[in-house]
């Protein structure tokens, strides 16, 4: 049976809409006028446990108010929804000591206070025996390497520091459910990889099932396997990230290191030109038929090195946002 299973999720909000001026704003004290915006819109989908899946959109789209639904902060307009067997709206203490939501852009730790004061508080609420706290505690601090930072204050800390420690606190409780929005947002590459690589050890080591949106697609590609792409409160596409590719991918790119200068037309023979810059060509080629045609580039031309790669994973989700978009008109 499915971890969580959503069938027809809806949210809409009722905005208020003024017209401009003054005169607008006696009017409206007297007629105010409403419209719908549909934040998500009659969304279906199941996560099985130890399942992470990357729900990928862009800004507006309703990834957010989607989590929100989850982890029971917002109710549904309608549909039926369920994690762990609860209803998440309902906010049974059962159910909110077994998920988890981390935002990368809020805060649940005392800031005049160590990140230390935090977990004790967090301790208690989740009603944690202090056996299982020392052990968690330990556990989380050895993957992410904060022991000499948990007595220093929360403002001290340095954003990959803080949003370390918000990890540790929102896992304090061991939850089988990790809703994770934007965990990575702001942090420098190396920090993200530390971050990314923490998320993954942790999904292996506790079968935890993970829910992960996130606007670095590096984040996506290296911890999802399962995508679930979503557009103006609709889903595009559900289904492994590989799936995506093969199907929206519009060729596959060889990168050439050249041991000598070729004429031009010599190489748009093979594909489309996308950079030259002697000794190094890109070239985009037709996916179905890479491999020959590297074959036959290793063969004609005076060729150091080669590579074939996918196109990068942004490229082809800007892709399928853009089909999703011309399919609503």
């Amino acid at each position: 049976m499915p971890i969580i299973q959503v069938s027809h999720l809806k949210k809409f909000y009722k905005v208020h809409q003024k017209e401009p001026g003054l005169g607008g704003s006696l009017k409206s004290l007297f007629h105010r006028q409403y419209y719908d915006v549909k934040a998500v819109d009659d969304i279906s989908f199941e996560i099985d446990e130890g399942e992470l899946v990357g729900f990928i959109g862009p800004n507006g789209a309703g990834k957010t108010t989607t989590l929100k639904v989850l982890s029971g902060l917002l109710y549904p307009t309608s549909g039926q929804i369920t994690v762990l067997g609860f209803e998440p709206w309902k906010r049974d203490h059962k159910y909110l000591k077994q998920m988890s939501l981390v935002m990368g852009q809020k805060n649940q730790l005392w800031w005049d206070l160590p990140a230390q004061e935090s977990f004790i508080l967090n301790k208690e609420i989740y009603e944690v025996p202090d056996a299982q706290y020392k052990k968690t505690l330990n556990e989380l601090v050895d993957l992410l390497d904060v022991k000499d930072i948990l007595n220093v204050q929360v403002r001290k800390l340095s954003l990959g520091q803080r949003m370390k420690c918000e990890l540790i606190a929102a896992l304090l409780h061991s939850p089988k459910v990790l809703f994770l929005d934007e965990p990575t947002i702001g942090l420098d590459v190396v920090m993200q990889k530390a971050m990314r690589d923490f998320i993954a050890q942790y999904n292996r080591r506790f079968n935890s099932t993970i829910i992960l949106t996130s606007h670095y697609m590096e984040d996506v590609k290296k911890l999802a396997q399962r995508v679930i792409i979503i557009d103006h409160g609709k889903i595009l596409f559900d289904g492994k990230l590989q799936d995506v590719i093969d199907k929206y991918a519009e060729g596959k790119i060889l990168t050439i290191e050249l041991s000598e200068e070729v004429k031009r037309s010599d190489l748009e023979k093979f594909g489309t030109i996308d950079r030259l810059e002697y000794p190094q060509v890109v070239l985009k080629v037709d996916r179905s038929r890479a491999s020959k045609i590297a074959a036959a580039i290793l063969e004609k031309l005076p060729v150091a090195d080669i590579n074939i790669e996918e196109p990068p994973i942004e490229a082809i989700i800007r892709r399928v946002f853009s089909r999703g978009a011309r399919g609503k008109k």
